[in-house]
């Protein structure tokens, strides 16, 4: 794009809740033209982009970057070509660092090591608490213009009190509140979910109601402060029944959940760490109601809660490895194959899921019209692929989409009409 100006030709664009073939034109970095024919001229370049997806970049509201203290594990130009990889132009990198985002200085350092080195756009999160001890709430009006939100992500916050006064302050200052929610007296060394599998493989089970109590408990929370409050990773049947119940009553609540809730249950978690998060994959009950709750609106967001670790600590097993799997690089694909062209959703039902909702939510800005900066993302949906973690560009590989066959492979990404992936 030494010109400036890309015409993207014959892709099906997807935005607010519409499909139409149409031409996109990019110049200088923004949007200039989207319609059902554009002229281009000598000096622009093009994109063909018959038989794939045209929608604004993807944006992911619950991504660990690892950076600053935890690089042997992925670091912010790692992880950002990853997203880049998979259609995101936007991430919000959760707070589990060394040293936490808990102070101005300490965001400012993950600050620093974003605007060196990523690839996209990269909002962090705050802590709700100093060094996310769950105790002593931050200083929410002096980190409020460096952060995207607060979350103590990695560990709920387990006193009621505490989350209260943090509710408060967030609700005072216009901020969000993104909440990790688990019941630690309920999880008694538990690592899968406490279903049919670990039963029958003699495996420490997590409860759900360790997940969908302190939803209900927040929930009265929420009704006192005022607070935006959203649910970061849910997995339970009983969790999205919460929100559903907490929507009903008009409070400002909204909730999340990731691909491999919405496409595996328990029974197919196998003896290997890349089935191992926190929350587990559930059961086909809970499965079931968290595709009704993206169905019915309760729940609005999809995220990767992409967690990357090291071989080493991925390989010891259910048992003993680390939880997190990664999620940037297959997210589309995986929606898109299980769900968009298995009819359990509509295309344009998953954009909104993957962009146009958590942009709102979590004010990120940006959408696919003239004007706007040029992010953009384009997927194949035609041609199949194989998920192979040597193509990753991530530096974790444990997932549990490995050898799956897939369609929407991303082919280009536009950040600020910067081409930062290309097949």
């Amino acid at each position: 794009m030494d010109s400036g100006k890309l015409l993207i030709k014959s892709g099906t664009v997807v935005r607010n809740g519409c499909s139409v073939v149409a031409d996109v034109l990019v110049e200088n970095g923004v949007i200039v033209r989207i319609a059902e024919h554009v002229e281009a001229d000598d000096n622009t370049e093009i994109f063909d982009a018959s038989g794939c997806i045209v929608s604004y970049g993807l944006a992911d509201v619950h991504v660990h970057l690892r950076e600053p203290g935890f690089s042997e594990k992925e670091t912010i130009a790692t992880g950002t070509a990853a997203a880049a990889h998979g259609g995101f132009t936007t991430v919000c990198s959760m707070p589990n660092l060394n040293p936490a985002p808990d102070t101005v200085e300490n965001v400012a350092i993950q600050q620093d090591i974003i605007d060196r080195t990523a690839l996209i756009e990269v909002r962090p999160f705050a802590t709700i608490t100093t060094g996310r001890s769950g105790d002593e709430v931050v200083d929410v009006k002096a980190l409020m213009p460096h952060c995207v939100g607060f979350t103590d992500d990695g560990s709920g916050v387990q006193s009621e009190q505490t989350m209260l006064e943090a509710m408060k302050q967030i609700a005072a200052e216009g901020g969000i509140l993104a909440a990790h929610c688990e019941d630690e007296s309920l999880l008694f060394g538990g690592y899968i979910h406490d279903g049919e599998y670990a039963a029958a493989h003699n495996h420490k089970g997590i409860c759900s109601q360790s997940e969908w109590g302190p939803i209900v408990r927040d929930t009265e929370l929420v009704a006192q402060s005022g607070c935006r409050y959203h649910i970061c990773h849910m997995s339970a049947a009983g969790s999205v029944e919460a929100l559903r119940e907490a929507k009903r009553r008009g409070l400002p609540m909204t909730g999340e959940t990731g691909p491999h809730y919405l496409t595996m249950t328990d029974m197919d978690i196998e003896e290997n760490g890349r089935f191992k998060m926190n929350p587990p994959i559930r059961s086909a009950v809970d499965r079931a109601a968290l595709i009704e709750g993206i169905k019915d609106g309760t729940i609005e967001v999809i995220a990767t809660d992409h967690a990357p670790h090291t071989a080493e600590q991925k390989g010891k097993g259910l048992a003993g490895s680390a939880m997190g799997v990664v999620g940037l690089e297959t997210s589309f694909a995986v929606i898109y194959t299980k769900l968009v062209r298995e009819g359990v959703i509509s295309v344009e039902k998953a954009i909104e899921l993957m962009t146009e909702n958590p942009r709102r939510i979590f004010n990120l800005g940006g959408a696919l019209m003239e004007g706007e900066r040029a992010d953009i993302a384009i997927f194949d949906i035609t041609t199949p692929f194989t998920v192979d973690t040597n193509n990753f560009l991530s530096m974790g590989k444990a997932t549990p989409f490995e050898g799956w066959k897939l369609y929407g492979q991303c082919v280009l990404t536009l950040y600020g009409g910067k081409v930062v992936w290309k097949a």
